[in-house]
């Protein structure tokens, strides 16, 4: 009995020692190691975790690329005027820290993030306070540089190689979509102003992408910014187009935009009189900044041009 028990002891002893050091692999093996990648944007060159776990997006377009690659941040900024998640993401569990403008530090430093990512045109006077609560990335600009950005997102995120396989398929399908001759007015609306959107916008961008013409009026051609301009309700008449996507920034621009399209000058556009004038969702066409948020516009596109 006691040679069976001694036998017994040593086997139990070798198995808690083979499971006990067998050493992790991969992304777990990594983190543990504590490796680290340095990433170069808009503030300068950061050290981030190898296999960030807990990423905070303090931009929209962040957002999108986190679910675009299959990731969900545990917290995020939300707009002053739409104070919500965008529902065509469909996030869980993420938490609200604040505005695009005001982001909520301590709410950040609480929710312990490993990265941050960000942009430097929103929030650069909070870059050296986010950066002593865990490593940030800063995108330099938001819209025209979308692409740009979701790759530099995607490098931080260890993500850089799908994130480019999914800017291939967009570009790709794009390029596919069915060639029209009409020409496209992107109209959006705003609690206190009517804006109508250039090429160089996050939508005129997908649009140029997919060959779709746009009025001479929206192209800007004698502006320097060229990502949208300005239109009074008593000059509504510069938006029209044989097409008119519209879209409104929260519920105060919705309630201005019922107003102006139940007037008269309204009703007199082209576009109005031939039936062509489509609600779009504005996250997508001018929040989402991203891959998924492109490929929503795509479908629109789709959808709505013959």
């Amino acid at each position: 009995m006691r040679k069976f028990a001694t036998v017994l002891a040593a086997v139990l002893a070798l198995s808690a020692c083979g499971t006990g050091t067998t050493p992790p692999s991969g992304d777990a093996a990594q983190q543990q190691q504590g490796q680290t990648r340095t990433i170069k944007h808009a503030m300068g060159e950061t050290k981030v975790p190898a296999t960030p776990q807990r990423v905070v997006v303090l931009d929209s377009d962040k957002l999108d690329t986190l679910s675009s690659l299959g990731l969900t941040p545990i917290g995020a900024t939300v707009g002053a005027d739409s104070p919500t998640l965008p529902k065509y993401l469909n996030l869980r569990n993420v938490k609200t820290v604040g505005t695009l403008q005001e982001p909520d530090l301590d709410a950040i430093r609480a929710l312990k993030p490993d990265l941050i990512l960000g942009s430097k045109f929103r929030q650069e006077k909070f870059y050296d306070e986010l950066s002593t609560i865990a490593p940030t990335v800063f995108t330099e600009l938001v819209g025209i540089t979308w692409k740009d950005n979701f790759l530099l997102d995607a490098d931080a995120l260890g993500k850089k190689a799908e994130a480019q396989a999914l800017l291939d398929k967009y570009t790709a399908r794009a390029k596919d979509l069915k060639k029209t001759s009409q020409k496209v007015s992107i109209v959006r609306f705003r609690p206190d102003e009517i804006r109508v959107y250039g090429p160089d916008s996050f939508a005129g961008i997908v649009l140029k992408d997919a060959g779709v013409p746009r009025p001479d009026r929206q192209l800007l051609a004698d502006k320097k910014d060229k990502r949208f301009d300005k239109v009074s309700p008593e000059r509504v008449q510069e938006v029209d187009g044989d097409v008119i996507f519209v879209s409104a920034y929260g519920e105060k621009a919705a309630q201005r935009q019922s107003e102006v399209t139940a007037g008269p000058l309204w009703t007199k556009l082209g576009a109005v009189a031939a039936g062509k004038v489509f609600v779009v969702d504005d996250e997508t066409w001018m929040t989402g900044i991203g891959v998924t948020a492109a490929n929503k516009i795509l479908d629109d596109l789709a959808a709505h041009l013959s």
